[in-house]
């Protein structure tokens, strides 16, 4: 499989995300789809995707049979096909996604922000997945992931995933384990995480508001 855009991969994340977090108004439309790539929280980088560079992305992704239109809706929808495209189960495919929208992140910080996604034991299980993803290229397949060096003050290494190909280090921030930062570090992840259970019920309400308009026929 050829690499993905950055763009690709966010469309791509925000969709299984999605899918997980706020079923109810899965699969996305475009509007839900362009809110969900460009939220402020949860998401490393920060981007402005618009309608049309969504358009393009969501053309290559199911070129690749990572995406596919939803049948049967009056707005169209959009739904992944990620575990069967990328032929991964369910615990590969949520590390996969947290990669792809949040950047290079340690086996513990993955099993926290996977918390409402998929419910690992511990952060043994979580590098046992990641090595999976790993060794597949020993294997004859494609590595789907990285473990990249330990930047200076980090406790641990950071895990970066290979679909969009080798991450460049020398643009990533380096982390500090001083505990003033950690401890700034943990409240600014609780904000994220009830900002973005905000951000879901609104879409929910959304979604709800589309379907009450389309029953009554109002565009």
């Amino acid at each position: 499989m050829r690499e993905l855009s950055a763009i690709e991969a966010r469309v791509l994340g925000t969709l299984m995300e999605k899918a997980r977090t706020v079923p109810d108004s899965y699969p996305l439309s475009m509007n839900s789809l362009l809110s969900g790539c460009n939220q402020k929280t949860s998401r490393e980088p920060l981007m402005e995707i618009d309608e049309t560079q969504a358009q393009e992305a969501l053309a290559g992704l199911r070129s690749l049979s990572l995406v596919f239109e939803a049948t049967g809706a009056r707005v169209p929808r959009y739904e992944h096909n990620t575990q069967r495209g990328l032929a991964v189960d369910e615990a590969q495919a949520v590390l996969l996604g947290l990669l792809m929208l949040r950047g290079p992140q340690t086996p513990a910080e993955l099993r926290q922000n996977a918390d409402r996604w998929y419910k690992f034991a511990d952060g043994a299980a979580v590098e046992a997945v990641l090595q999976t993803l790993k060794t597949r290229g020993d294997e004859g397949g494609a590595a789907f992931v990285t473990l990249l060096p330990k930047a200076p003050g980090a406790r641990e290494a950071r895990w970066a995933h290979l679909l969009c190909g080798m991450p460049d280090i020398s643009q990533m921030p380096t982390h500090s384990s001083s505990v003033g930062e950690a401890s700034l570090l943990a409240r600014v992840t609780s904000l994220e995480a009830e900002l973005a259970k905000q951000n879901e019920a609104l879409a929910q309400l959304q979604a709800q508001m589309d379907q009450l308009c389309a029953q009554l026929g109002l565009e």
